[in-house]
């Protein structure tokens, strides 16, 4: 019964802030330009297989898809601390979002489980196959778990291309730009030829290449056979390895000019002294003038 009448309240709040709070200002400032409409199920579940360019992927889709969407959103969203963790948490469960840890393993098949009660209630579940966003515009190869829920619950994959959103949203920057975004819905995929083999891995990688390449037909995206997670990670170490080489450089330059300051201290230090030693010695030169011609004499008479 509780679940029940949080999942009425959770749906009440997706539909308030799509329809009246977000979605109307939202249509109205990127105007977004959609395709494949007739795509779109009115009813039964399915899965909205999309790429991922930028965070807003997560409310331009939802926003043109008339009937309610759930998606997996990483843990972080859920788990903040303090004022702004409560009104992010509060704000993605509102959005239909559901929380996903992406360490992998079994923290994973969790999310992926709660997507199959999504979708066995009938409803529509969305999903990232790449697993994240991708670093450079590019289409990374997909993950396995799409196949596997589709086959699970034997339900139709509708590739999704979200086009240019990530110009009106670049990653890491906060407020957006104001550009037009595009979402293209595919036809509906159909697996149920590959009924009762989830479990079978090669099928589970066939299906999921379909899928990738379809996205790829949608998007217009170069597509790379790699994980990006593993493009991200090497962009991380590439990163830190130029700033260790900066500092470096840098550590290398201040030692260098204290081993300069070092001997130009070392040197001025040096002629005072021996400017002050000539300086006395003509001193008392000029003091004992008789001592300068007795030297002057014994030089003569050594010559003579």
């Amino acid at each position: 019964m509780l679940s029940l009448t949080l999942i009425r309240k959770v749906s009440m709040i997706y539909w308030l802030l799509k329809s009246i709070i977000i979605g109307p200002i939202v249509r109205l400032l990127f105007r977004p330009v959609v395709k494949g409409e007739e795509h779109i199920p009115e009813q039964g579940g399915a899965i909205f297989a999309s790429n991922h360019l930028s965070f807003s992927d997560s409310i331009f889709l939802p926003l043109v898809v008339p009937r309610r969407i759930t998606f997996p959103a990483k843990m972080e969203y859920f788990t903040g601390k303090g004022v702004k963790g409560k009104a992010t948490k509060m704000f993605f469960t509102g959005v239909g979002q559901i929380p996903i840890d992406r360490s992998g393993g079994e923290a994973s098949l969790m999310a992926l489980k709660q997507g199959m009660k999504v979708l066995r209630r009938g409803d529509l579940f969305g999903i990232y196959p790449e697993g994240t966003r991708s670093p450079d515009g590019r289409l990374y190869k997909g993950k396995t778990g799409v196949a596997r829920m589709a086959l699970e619950a034997k339900v139709p994959v509708i590739p999704v291309a979200m086009i240019d959103t990530d110009k009106a949203q670049p990653t890491g920057q906060a407020i957006p730009n104001l550009h037009q975004v595009g979402v293209s819905f595919g036809k509906p995929l159909d697996f149920s030829r590959y009924e009762g083999m989830e479990e079978d891995r090669l099928v589970l990688r066939s299906i999921t290449d379909e899928i990738m390449y379809e996205l790829a037909q949608l998007s217009g995206q170069e597509y790379v056979d790699e994980y990006a997670a593993t493009m991200k990670d090497r962009i991380a170490k590439r990163a830190r390895a130029t700033v260790d080489q900066a500092k470096a450089g840098v550590d290398q330059a201040r030692d260098q000019a204290a081993q300069v300051t070092s001997e130009l201290s070392a040197r001025f230090s040096r002629e005072p002294a021996a400017a002050e030693s000539s300086e006395n010695e003509a001193a008392e030169a000029s003091a004992h003038p008789e001592n300068s011609n007795e030297s002057t004499n014994k030089l003569d008479s050594q010559e003579g």
